[in-house]
């Protein structure tokens, strides 16, 4: 069974292919999350995931449709993707040297009907100095990150701590999709696919919110 992964970004696309199952990419007609206020976090996240899912599992009725959303939250207010210079440096010198929550929903369709996930890591971004913030922004790193910043960033390298999966700070919390996908009766592997999976705590447990739509 084919799946369609409804995303743009490449991250999320590296990371199911971690999985080894066939899947072929096709991006939402819009990908681009924004932060509104009042809204919870999780929610945001789920509502903007369950929105990429259906637009393009209306294209694609009769497989399997994953989607995700990333929304990085501080002291309760959301954070999407800086839109511009000002807003990018704002954010990183807002979450430096603190904790922050990120949270990414999963949203999973397929015959008309789609299953919610999300789970929340805990991050906590370096104090990084005003020239490798700067550094980092006019390289146009952060623009298509939530919280303007990744994980992995070899070269800045902005977390120095974390708790709990680190493929959801990423993007995709593979312990939520193989759960998702085992339910739908998709093949997919037992052991962990990557040494980040091997130590996470999520994937040991492979639990997580999920309810249907």
């Amino acid at each position: 069974m084919e799946l369609v992964l409804a995303s743009s970004s490449p991250r999320r696309r590296e990371l199911l292919a971690a999985l080894g199952i066939p899947f072929m990419v096709v991006p939402p007609p819009q990908d681009e999350a924004h932060a509104r206020p009042g809204v919870l976090p999780a929610a945001l996240a789920c509502e903007l995931a369950l929105a990429k899912v259906r637009a393009v599992a209306a294209l694609h009725p009769q497989v399997p449709v994953l989607g995700a959303d990333t929304v990085v939250a501080l002291r309760g207010r959301a954070l999407g993707k800086p839109v511009d210079h000002e807003e990018a440096i704002a954010m990183l010198r807002r979450l430096r040297n603190r904790w922050h929550r990120v949270v990414t929903a999963i949203a999973l369709a397929h015959h008309g009907r789609a299953t919610l996930a999300y789970a929340t890591s805990w991050v906590h971004i370096r104090p990084l100095q005003e020239e490798e913030i700067r550094r980092y922004v006019e390289k146009g790193e952060p623009f298509d990150k939530a919280g303007g910043y990744a994980i992995q960033d070899q070269e800045l390298r902005p977390v120095d701590r974390y708790l709990g999966c680190y493929c959801n700070v990423v993007g995709l919390s593979l312990a939520l999709v193989v759960r998702m996908l085992k339910r739908l009766g998709v093949q997919v592997p037992s052991s962990p696919p990557t040494s980040w999976c091997e130590a996470c705590p999520l994937w040991a447990r492979i639990v997580g919110p999920e309810r249907p739509c």
